[in-house]
């Protein structure tokens, strides 16, 4: 199905001059880019000429092959882990080391090959060091301290971050269940509203002092708005709905101000004006149809 083309510099109709003007999703770089890809060849190149050989060639060739490869993978979620890392002013060191593992694989991997090919100690033990020391000069290594977390209550951090981890899935299924509907403005809007509900995230990572608050925005509302993104994607992928369509861009409209106007303010100190928010969400979702009910992962004794 044909989509009209949309960019920065389009004319878009929706968008009068007179309306809010709305901002722009930052974009996000992948930090797996084509020279971590190009290390899937080696692998496959050192598979395939292994068949060439006998059968200890081959053994050892597919031992190497499969090192390699693990090696790579490594690499590209310690990259991830990395790039989420320093997108975060307060973040915790990764648990595991993956590109310094993904070294360690590659120069076993460059070992295993050189034997197969020449049979001896030295030989392999030069070309895994080498590998390895390439590796780690290419990629570097994981960070290795804790960001951003010095005088912050552990134990609230994890809290926080239990709750992040979630707010984070809502979102990612969200973006997912919008494609269904096949509609461009509401994959744009869902995308300034995602990159709004980010910014609240990282504003309650950095001070999770009050953690009741932020966890009605990012765990109770996020799972409302979820529940209605996939809900307006199959009903608008089914019969094009424009009603419906209207209907789901103003509930986008109203949880993206809330949630940009609860960033601007404190967590902490305007609990009166928080609640008068909360029961406005409250009952948009309810309008919407959305049934909001206590998260399982939710232990406070507080009633939503």
């Amino acid at each position: 199905m044909a989509q009209r083309f949309g960019g920065r510099y389009s004319p878009d109709p929706e968008n009068t001059p007179g309306d809010r003007p709305r901002p722009r999703p930052r974009l996000r770089v992948n930090p797996v880019g084509g020279r971590v890809n190009l290390l899937f060849l080696p692998p496959v190149v050192l598979a395939v000429t292994s068949f060439t050989g006998g059968a200890s060639t081959l053994l050892l060739g597919l031992v190497g092959a499969f090192l390699l490869a693990s090696g790579v993978w490594l690499l590209r979620e310690g990259l991830l882990a990395e790039a989420e890392y320093h997108d975060r002013k307060v973040a915790r060191r990764p648990a595991f080391p993956r590109k310094i593992f993904a070294a360690l694989l590659a120069g076993l991997g460059a070992a295993v090959a050189a034997y197969s090919s020449e049979p001896g100690v030295m030989a392999p033990v030069l070309f895994g060091l080498v590998a390895g020391g390439l590796h780690l000069a290419a990629f570097g290594i994981d960070p290795l301290k804790n960001k951003g977390m010095e005088g912050v209550d552990t134990f609230q951090q994890d809290r926080v971050a239990r709750v992040v981890d979630e707010a984070e899935k809502l979102l990612a299924s969200m973006g997912s269940a919008i494609k269904r509907a096949g509609d461009r403005r509401a994959e744009t809007r869902l995308a300034e509203f995602q990159d709004t509900a980010r910014t609240l995230i990282r504003t309650v990572e950095e001070d999770p002092r009050d953690l009741t608050a932020a966890r009605k925005y990012l765990v109770v509302y996020l799972r409302g708005a979820h529940d209605a993104t996939v809900k307006f994607a199959d009903l608008y992928a089914r019969n094009r709905d424009e009603k419906a369509r209207d209907d789901y861009l103003a509930l986008l409209d109203d949880l993206d101000e809330n949630f940009a106007a609860r960033t601007a303010k404190s967590l902490l100190d305007d609990r009166s004006d928080l609640n008068v928010e909360i029961d406005v969400l409250r009952a948009r979702l309810s309008r919407e149809g959305v049934r909001l009910e206590q998260p399982a992962s939710d232990n406070t004794k507080e009633e939503i």
